[in-house]
């Protein structure tokens, strides 16, 4: 059975096992990732992976399973000790500001930046009723290229964000973009953190350093397409026909 709506999914939900496929994405609900579990499980084929779809929706996650690739000294916040941890491992390692990233939020509303852990601490300590966990915290980077790249089957397209005024680099921010060029280690760095992630398709932002070295910030399988040249129609396209490619193929080889 090949099911292509959520609500197909819930009519069908029982029934389902193995050799059945749901294309599309899960509704975001308090169910949702207890019932991705369930799915696998029981052996029920998502397209595009549930994994992809776990971790586009969770920064923390994200934080987890690409550590390899991440910001070296990139932390996971899930609690009031973790951020006292955390000022005694930075302490350590010398580091001062660090940014910390909302789990849930986009477009650079959960991004902050602090003088030092201990700043941050200070000023959370007195409203840890109200602090959303789990949140990322990494070291601040005064001086990098932020790049947004678009993955979609054989069409890869990249740009830069800037912003002279914020140190945030979203275009939703005031930022302007210009066309980048990746270079091949750049674009096999794309390709393994996908098949990590098992994504069909991403959009990825990179941090590139002076030095050259590469950084994963964050990874969804969706995204806006404002200072892109393709479309998000195009791209849109792009992505059902990838799915549907994908779903011909394991209708044949279940």
């Amino acid at each position: 059975m090949i099911i292509k709506t959520n609500r197909e999914l819930l009519e069908h939900y029982d029934k389902l096992g193995p050799g059945d496929l749901f294309i599309g994405h899960l509704s975001a609900g308090p169910l949702t990732e207890n019932l991705m579990v369930d799915l696998l499980e029981r052996g029920v084929r998502c397209l595009p992976s549930l994994l992809s779809q776990v971790l586009t929706r969770s920064k923390a996650a994200q934080a987890a399973v690409f550590k390899t690739w991440m910001l070296p000294h990139t932390r996971v916040i899930s609690r009031r000790s973790d951020i006292l941890n955390a000022i005694s491992y930075y302490g350590k390692y010398s580091i001062g500001p660090v940014v910390t990233k909302e789990d849930r939020l986009n477009c650079g509303h959960g991004i902050r930046k602090w003088e030092d852990a201990e700043a941050m601490y200070n000023l959370l300590a007195f409203q840890d009723d109200t602090v959303s966990y789990p949140f990322v915290m990494q070291p601040y980077i005064e001086n990098f290229t932020d790049v947004r790249v678009i993955l979609a089957g054989d069409y890869v397209e990249a740009y830069t964000r800037e912003n002279r005024t914020s140190f945030r680099k979203n275009l939703s921010s005031g930022g302007y973009s210009r066309p980048f060029v990746l270079n091949n280690f750049q674009k096999k760095l794309c390709t393994e953190i996908m098949r990590r992630g098992q994504f069909p398709y991403a959009h990825i932002d990179l941090h590139i350093l002076d030095d050259g070295t590469v950084y994963l910030s964050e990874i969804a399988l969706g995204g806006g397409t404002k200072g892109a040249v393709v479309t998000n129609r195009e791209l849109n396209t792009m992505k059902k026909k990838l799915l549907d490619q994908m779903a011909s193929f394991f209708s044949r080889n279940p």
